[in-house]
């Protein structure tokens, strides 16, 4: 079995599944920041701490299989991938946006957002435009 291929699927994978939390967590912190009443909110509270703590593992094993990875094709490669430098600067933006998250999180659990929804609207589509442009850099590996 290739190991490189291994860990590449499970890079994938795993930042796949981090997504698809990172994706819906806003949508939730836009219904708890529409909503007026407390059995929604204690809902909604008890969903955004179960959602936000599964994700976090598939977070850091993103980073563990991605780090693998670049060692796997080793250093004179990382020196020489411009677009891979690139993309981990916005991964490392995704991982201020999770770190963020918690942030949001605690100021839900206590009562105290000051953020409309629009707010989370607006905060729920920073990932996906970062995804989009990490896609594309490992995609087309553009040099520089």
């Amino acid at each position: 079995m290739n190991t490189l291929l291994l860990i590449k699927a499970l890079h994938i994978f795993f930042m796949v599944a981090w997504f698809a939390g990172i994706f819906y967590l806003p949508r939730l912190f836009v219904y708890h920041a529409m909503t007026e009443e407390r059995s929604n909110q204690s809902m909604l509270k008890i969903m955004e701490r179960r959602l936000l703590f599964f994700v976090t593992p598939f977070a850091v094993l993103t980073a563990v299989f991605g780090t693998w990875l670049i060692h796997l094709y080793g250093l004179d490669w990382f020196k020489l991938s411009l677009w891979l430098h690139i993309k981990l600067k916005l991964v490392l933006l995704l991982y201020i946006y999770h770190g963020y998250c918690f942030k949001l999180l605690a100021d839900f659990k206590h009562d105290r957002n000051q953020r409309s929804d629009k707010f989370y609207r607006i905060f729920n589509e920073v990932p996906v435009l970062i995804l989009l442009a990490i896609i594309i850099l490992a995609v087309m590996k553009p040099t520089f």
